[in-house]
């Protein structure tokens, strides 16, 4: 892959207490790692030979999103346009689940209209994923 023409970001609500600011990244960004394995560098080694797992070979910006943002955001990912983009996103529902079961139980019962999403990483070309969310500003 050309990094170079490729942008990952992510929006998170910022009104969130800080707590679940990071859970909604760190669950995002291990969901991304897990369907898109190639963005995660080699392992690599320090000077006195001690072993550090690879990261992500680019930058994530996250960005200072709001819950009418976010939604807005994951209406358009929906349309035709944007349906070679990566997409994650992560709701209260999800967040409130005890056990994964527990979650998928729950999305079959609830239309995608009822879910308050807390954030949405995105993955794709960086034009496309600039024409998303270019406007807005870094969480802080």
């Amino acid at each position: 892959m050309n990094w170079q023409d490729e942008k990952c970001v992510m929006v998170i609500d910022s009104r969130l207490p800080l707590g679940i600011i990071a859970n909604t990244a760190a669950i995002m960004g291990i969901t991304l790692g897990k369907k898109m394995p190639q963005i995660v560098g080699a392992d690599v080694y320090d000077q006195t030979g001690k072993e550090h797992l690879g990261i992500i070979e680019f930058p994530v910006p996250v960005l200072k999103g709001n819950a009418d943002m976010i939604r807005a955001i994951r209406q358009k990912l929906y349309q035709p346009d944007f349906s070679d983009l990566t997409v994650v996103d992560f709701s209260d529902l999800a967040q409130g689940c005890k056990t994964y079961a527990e979650f998928t139980e729950k999305m079959k019962q609830i239309p995608e209209t009822e879910l308050n999403y807390l954030g949405i990483a995105i993955y794709g070309t960086k034009k496309k994923v600039a024409q998303l969310t270019g406007s807005i500003a870094l969480l802080r």
